[in-house]
């Protein structure tokens, strides 16, 4: 990737990844055993519910859930805090993923503010239309 390129599909990507890897070398004890049970599946739901918000019906859907993804890396952001606090847990690669995770919980919050906000003041799609959301756009309800 060109430098000043944003691929969020590819950031997720790598970042899950080292979910996996950090996890994989946790000790074998219950409290490891029990932190290894839940941080991939929070630290890799990010990756597939940016998917499914790439390809969201209409916005409500699409803040819907970018919002999930949100909820996932702050659960992410605890069972990494917690593995950096504990000393039998402790890795190195703990420390940057916070950090990762910090980033990525600040761009979907200004992404879902973002969507929040466009929505109340945009103009509902025209009939038809593959804007913003394509054929599956919002329609304007009737006044019925």
């Amino acid at each position: 990737m060109a430098k000043g390129d944003f691929d969020l599909e590819e950031r997720l990507m790598d970042y899950s990844a080292a979910i996996n890897e950090l996890v994989d070398t946790l000790p074998t004890s219950r409290s490891a055993n029990h932190v290894a049970g839940q941080l991939p599946r929070s630290g890799t739901s990010a990756l597939p519910t940016h998917g499914e918000a790439q390809a969201a019906e209409s916005r409500n859907d699409f803040v819907h859930k970018m919002r999930i993804c949100l909820k996932e890396l702050r659960e992410s952001r605890r069972w990494l805090k917690l593995i950096h606090r504990s000393k039998r847990l402790n890795r190195p690669g703990a420390e940057p993923l916070i950090a990762e995770t910090e980033e990525l919980i600040r761009i979907f919050f200004t992404s879902v503010r973002t969507a929040r906000t466009k929505g109340t003041t945009a103009k509902p799609p025209q009939k038809g239309s593959d804007a913003p959301f394509g054929k599956h756009a919002m329609k304007p309800r009737s006044s019925t």
